[in-house]
């Protein structure tokens, strides 16, 4: 199958850091389907053979086991295409146009790696120009807009050119291997499905914390801040996935009509429950990796006496008879104790304990990051005499271990399914702007709050307020248990 595949923002950190390396993933895996074309877009005046040239020295930056020898790169090179454009100019969109019909390719990939607020107006210059056969189709990345007012504008503006089978919202979270094991894990396997609802299960937690700050990017986080970032996208996406009734099939639309009516029964929130069940913070200065870092508010390009928040943790229900009464729990932020990022399913207890001393409830833990993997807690008896306490043990499973060979990359993965047309892993419009329509309440309810987020030091994870959020329901947070 040839395919054409153009990167929008051709010399942007996206393109270089996650989308090149992960393109040269699936080549050196002979997974890039043959006849491909890679075109990078961007307003410098290059030449194939220079973009060719930066485009390598930007790959010594790739870790080492994924960075390509000369010989590797060479070849890979050939694909690699550059042409200047200027996004404002239609006669640009013309040269793009022709140059993708020089050969007419079976599929070009659109793939827009540029600042959101381009999106429109490279969607509407493509459609003037002719750009919107049904072959080609149109990669969004995130953040889709600022609020929902702003995404719902983007998909107006999107549908009035590509049809939603040519749109593919990208979440590369939802390109993990791991996340495809719990799709595995729930879906394929008949153990679990008896016990995934709230007859068995406690509480479900979702952290994706990271420890790095905001470093260069302060501008921009300052503009985003956690709550858009991460939970209104990424977070949300994973409890759908969670928490989802069985689809009908594989199909994209049978899995993303699940997805959409997890994200409609999420319980609704008001004023009084944001200051009860949403906590927000911001980091200071403190210590990470044993050395000294500085606050949020001592980064570049952050101004000063921001009340952007670095740190979010919410409390939320599923309003439906699956998950009535089980409280899901997100949280994530920057500058935390670890870069983990994790599910952990905790059950109930045994409704009547036979063995003496307490007993620990059982849980699962989904490992996203930076292991990929799984671990069952269970108790068992060592086997040393009459009436002993159960011991805690583990069923570990590592993916990387046990799937070593070839291992398909989050990006790596959704590029191949965006050049295929697989829409499985992508967000439907409805799915992105019902995800807004629940966390506006809590934009809106912060923009009247003037106490601001409360401070919490780097390197731990987050303010106390985070730990009685849980605890007030009667759990605590993975790391506290």
């Amino acid at each position: 199958m040839s395919f054409d595949l153009v990167f929008f923002g051709g010399t942007g950190d996206l393109t270089w850091r996650k989308l090149m390396p992960a393109l040269f993933q699936a080549f050196r895996h002979g997974k890039l389907p043959a006849g491909g074309r890679i075109l990078a877009v961007a307003r410098d005046e290059q030449s194939d053979e220079k973009y060719r040239a930066w485009l390598k020295e930007r790959f010594q930056d790739v870790e080492g086991a994924k960075r390509p020898s000369d010989e590797e790169f060479s070849r890979f090179a050939e694909l690699v295409h550059y042409l200047r454009m200027d996004l404002s100019q239609p006669a640009d969109y013309a040269r793009l146009k022709a140059w993708i019909e020089t050969r007419n390719a079976d599929t070009a990939v659109l793939y827009l790696a540029t600042s959101p607020h381009l999106f429109p107006q490279i969607c509407e210059q493509l459609g003037a120009v002719g750009l919107n056969a049904p072959h080609i189709r149109v990669v969004l990345e995130k953040p889709l807009g600022h609020d929902l007012a702003s995404a719902q504008e983007i998909n107006r503006v999107v549908r009035s050119v590509f049809s939603e089978t040519q749109a593919f919202r990208i979440d590369h979270y939802l390109g993990k291997p791991s996340v495809q094991n719990l799709m595995a894990l729930r879906f394929g396997n008949v153990l679990f499905e008896p016990l995934w609802r709230r007859e068995s299960i406690a509480n479900i937690q979702i952290t994706l914390a990271e420890g790095l700050g905001v470093g260069t990017r302060g501008d921009f986080y300052n503009r985003t801040g956690a709550l858009r970032d991460m939970i209104q996208n990424h977070a949300l996406q994973l409890l759908t996935m969670v928490a989802m009734e069985p689809p009908s099939s594989h199909d994209a639309d049978a899995i993303r009509d699940e997805k959409l009516k997890v994200l409609r029964s999420l319980k609704p929130f008001t004023e009084e429950t944001v200051a009860r069940d949403v906590v927000r913070g911001q980091y200071r200065a403190g210590t990470a990796g044993g050395q000294a870092v500085p606050g949020y508010q001592q980064e570049q390009k952050v101004p000063a006496g921001s009340t952007c928040e670095t740190f979010v943790a919410l409390r939320t229900e599923i309003q439906n008879w699956r998950w009535a009464g089980v409280p899901f729990y997100l949280r994530t932020g920057k500058r935390l104790a670890a870069r983990d990022a994790q599910i952990v399913v905790n059950f109930r207890p045994t409704p009547h304990n036979i063995f003496p001393g307490v007993s620990q409830p059982n849980k699962l833990v989904i490992k996203l990051q930076p292991e990929d993997g799984l671990e069952l807690h269970l108790l068992a008896a060592k086997g040393t005499g009459q009436q002993e306490m159960l011991s805690p043990v583990s069923l570990d499973l590592d993916f990387d271990k046990a799937f070593a060979e070839n291992r398909v990359g989050a990006y790596e993965r959704l590029l191949l399914d965006a050049i295929a047309g697989r829409l499985n892993l992508f967000v439907r419009s409805d799915e992105q702007e019902q995800a807004w329509r629940w966390v506006e309440p809590i934009l809106q309810a912060w923009a009247k709050d003037t106490t601001g987020p409360r401070p919490y030091a780097a390197g731990t994870w987050g303010p106390a307020a985070a730990s009685a959020l849980v605890a007030r329901d009667g759990f605590a947070w993975s790391e506290e248990q």
